[in-house]
């Protein structure tokens, strides 16, 4: 962590900042250790380009963030009181900031300036993109973990297809599940679509039953120790027929073929446009309307994205997701997605639950 809040003000005294001002809840766990969901209140992490750094956090939290491994200055603040005007009281005076262009609200943004005066505003976001899109060792065993868990509520999910259950009793079942183990958080909304439903690449699970014939979705995630893992499979119940089938294998090798490409110094768009031809060809290329994956880590949906545009250079240590889809309305509704680390010759898949069809 001391090691992160130093890159960050050798940056910002390469680009002649005065400061930093990171407020989202990844990038304050990314450089102090301490993970809070403040809600309406203010969370942050005030980095000067020289000196110590400051985190502001509800008075109530300290001890949680000491007991996370911060050993900075904290300011704790009530909820009477203002947390900018007690930084103000111990922070430099300056007349430019990095700040999180995509976290910060406008409201307070003209909050902090209206504390600190006008100033120079300057988007800390590229560069916390580039430190924290290469995991390290300690993240990857995280993630991995986090995958693990993964693996283990599609393995629930299976186990929990019968006739006449509905999306959300399998829901319930896989989430009450990962509570045992002591998951207390989703990556995302758990997404369980039978049929037809599982023609919206982001559904939304109910009283629909699952019947003979179905092909059924499973999109999940879990958060192990604030990173994340998400995984989509898409399985048989009973035997389906020829159509389902040819989506099924068509977007199976369009995943093998993005994978099969992973390794350093492969530009990301070459795998989305691996994955799009083998669907295009195979005549549903109408039917795939999304990119084929994303960056994964503090954040499910982070740096980089994997686009046919995207002109991000693969490198050691990236770790993101590729899920091709297929959704034809009234037939089908077809994602496989796997959590993937790149490695120094090529790839590993941290989601390891079976690819090929698997039929309950």
């Amino acid at each position: 962590m001391i090691n992160v809040i130093e890159r960050i003000q050798g940056y910002l005294q390469r680009e002649k900042i005065d400061c930093a001002f990171l407020t989202s809840t990844e990038n304050v766990t990314y450089t102090t250790g301490f993970r809070s969901d403040p809600h309406e209140r203010w969370l942050g992490v005030y980095i000067p380009a020289e000196g110590q750094a400051i985190l502001i956090c509800p008075g109530m939290e300290i001890e949680d963030a000491k007991s996370a491994g911060w050993h900075g200055p904290v300011i704790g603040y009530s909820d009477t009181e203002s947390p900018l005007e007690l930084l103000k009281a111990q922070a430099e005076e300056f007349k430019s900031i990095a700040i999180e262009k995509n976290h910060l609200t406008v409201e307070r943004l003209e909050l902090i300036q209206q504390v600190f005066g006008e100033c120079q505003i300057y988007d800390a976001e590229h560069f916390m993109n580039k430190m924290r899109v290469i995991k390290t060792a300690d993240e990857i065993k995280l993630l991995t973990k986090a995958a693990e868990l993964a693996d283990f509520a599609i393995e629930t999910a299976c186990s929990e297809l019968a006739e006449g259950k509905t999306e959300l009793d399998v829901l319930a079942k896989i989430e009450y599940e990962l509570k045992k183990k002591g998951i207390t958080e989703m990556s995302f909304s758990t997404m369980v679509l039978t049929g037809e439903n599982a023609s919206s690449p982001h559904g939304t699970p109910g009283e629909t039953k699952i019947k003979h014939g179905d092909l059924v979705l499973f999109d999940l995630g879990v958060v192990y120790q604030g990173y994340c893992s998400d995984i989509t499979r898409t399985v048989a119940f009973g035997d389906i027929s020829d159509k389902q089938r040819d989506i099924y294998e068509t977007v199976l090798k369009a995943e093998m073929t993005a994978l099969e490409m992973v390794k350093p110094g492969v530009k990301a768009s070459k795998l989305d446009l691996a994955a799009r031809k083998v669907i295009e060809d195979a005549g549903y290329g109408d039917y795939f309307p999304h990119r084929l994956g994303h960056g994964l880590g503090l954040n499910v949906h982070e740096y980089p994205s994997i686009t046919a545009e995207s002109d991000i250079v693969l490198q050691e240590g990236m770790t993101f997701t590729i899920e091709p889809g297929i959704y034809v309305p009234g037939v089908a509704g077809v994602r496989i997605e796997d959590d993937v680390l790149v490695t120094e010759d090529g790839y590993k898949t941290l989601t390891k639950f079976p690819k090929s069809l698997q039929t309950f």
